[in-house]
């Protein structure tokens, strides 16, 4: 059987999903996710998400952003002893942050495709735009968990790709919409 790999992420309505906190990444409008009031039932779905990850995957970036902050966090307590991928060809295992569980360093768009077919439950894909971007574009992702922000950016790290690609159909399961404008959107990718 197969594991299924879901992408977890803020996005502003222009499909914008890097810098939602406090870092900005090459653009001007960095914690675009903090400018709107929260909500907590915006971001049930985070919770409901601690529950169904088995494994976590990140770029490179996205980790070494996560991973020093997430394994002392009381919030991430669940994630600390869950297996860990990170997607890069240039990082070294002297790199990885000790004390966080069990990672292992994937090499290729192979090597994620190989670590589907293992054994276990979800494994969800935080941050790691251009990685999910990659990912789709070789028909690996099977969900995509988002809550988009009402905030037009125009210009940071897109979620999807621009280039010509075979069409990809997504199924609704589940959305909702909150008071604060954050829209909740859970699409299963159709094969």
């Amino acid at each position: 059987m197969t594991r299924e790999l879901v992408y977890t992420g803020f996005m502003s309505l222009d499909g914008v999903a890097d810098s939602p906190g406090a870092v900005a990444e090459g653009h001007r409008s960095g914690g675009w996710v903090l400018d709107t009031e929260y909500l907590p039932e915006a971001f049930s779905l985070k919770h409901q998400e601690l529950e169904d990850t088995t494994a976590l995957m990140f770029g490179r970036r996205s980790y070494e952003l996560f991973a020093p902050v997430w394994n002392q966090s009381e919030d991430h307590a669940e994630y600390q002893e869950l297996p860990k991928f990170v997607v890069s060809s240039t990082m070294s295992e002297s790199e990885l942050v000790g004390g966080w569980g069990p990672t292992t360093i994937l090499r290729s768009t192979e090597e994620v495709a190989a670590a589907k077919q293992g054994d276990g439950g979800a494994i969800f894909i935080h941050g790691s735009a251009e990685l999910a971007r990659r990912l789709s574009d070789a028909d690996l992702i099977d969900r995509y968990n988002l809550l988009v922000f009402p905030v037009l950016l125009g210009a940071g790290k897109r979620l999807f790709s621009g280039s010509d690609r075979d069409k990809l159909q997504l199924r609704l399961r589940e959305s909702a919409s909150y008071d604060n404008g954050v829209t909740k959107l859970v699409y299963d990718v159709e094969r």
